[in-house]
């Protein structure tokens, strides 16, 4: 009895090492937890959300909630999504396009120093609206889960949704990375898309600004930005404008 006793003891250790180490894991886990609206993950495709996309969401609120990372750059999503920095900056610049994300710009007076954050408020609003549509539908009209709203849905389901449009504005990106000898960075991303949907520059101008820039030596955003506000002030509205009114001031530098 006292030979089988000493047997069982070193495997009784064992569990028990294991048994506490497992607990130890689990907590660990539970104070690592991030916090995710159900409706996110029930309602992403009918919000024309693609998986890549959602994930992508998910681990902005990862790092915000866990990490106190509101703007991770692209190699820390990488990191923990295995998809290369140019899929990961498109999927950004299209939640941007689509409003699900935008990014906050702060400035730190003592420090001199200014920081970015994502906004996830999109998010949360878009989600919103998307039950209210839900409920105020007629019963007969109600999805069940895993079912679409009508082909408009499924269309807005696919990636990309729009052929054309989104080569036509990733071949702009891929142009401007070039150029710049560098992947852009999301508020460089957000900039772009923001000459396009909000100041309404046509793709050619905003190429000839960048050759601008080149041909000045002065290839960053703030100096093609101010080149397009200049162009806009003088009713420049196409390449053909834009090019008479360089020559003009290259002109009379001379």
């Amino acid at each position: 009895m006292i030979y089988m006793a000493n047997q069982r003891q070193p495997q009784e250790q064992v569990q028990s090492s294991s048994q506490a180490w497992a607990d130890g894991a689990a907590a660990g886990m539970q104070q690592g937890v991030t916090l995710l609206p159900y409706a996110l993950l029930r309602n992403y495709r009918r919000a024309g959300l693609s998986d890549r996309e959602c994930m992508l969401l998910i681990h902005l609120l990862s790092f915000q909630q866990n990490e106190q990372n509101a703007f991770p750059s692209l190699e820390e999503l990488q990191a923990v999504t295995g998809t290369p920095m140019e899929a990961i900056a498109e999927q950004l610049q299209k939640l941007m396009k689509a409003q699900w994300i935008t990014i906050d710009e702060f400035r730190d007076p003592n420090a001199g120093i200014q920081y970015e954050r994502y906004n996830l408020q999109g998010v949360y609003e878009k989600l919103a609206a998307l039950l209210s549509s839900q409920q105020s539908s007629p019963p007969e009209m109600m999805p069940k889960p895993g079912q679409r709203f009508s082909e408009e849905s499924r269309a807005a389901e696919a990636w990309p949704p729009a052929e054309q449009p989104v080569k036509e504005e990733r071949n702009l990106f891929r142009i401007f990375e070039r150029e710049f000898g560098r992947p852009l960075s999301p508020m460089e991303l957000e900039t772009i898309s923001g000459w396009l949907d909000q100041d309404r520059y046509p793709d050619e101008l905003i190429l000839l600004a960048l050759k601008e820039a080149v041909f000045a030596g002065k290839v960053h955003f703030r100096y093609i930005d101010r080149i397009l506000l200049e162009w806009s002030r003088n009713r420049v509205r196409n390449a053909e404008e834009a090019k008479a009114y360089a020559q003009k001031f290259r002109n009379i530098g001379r």
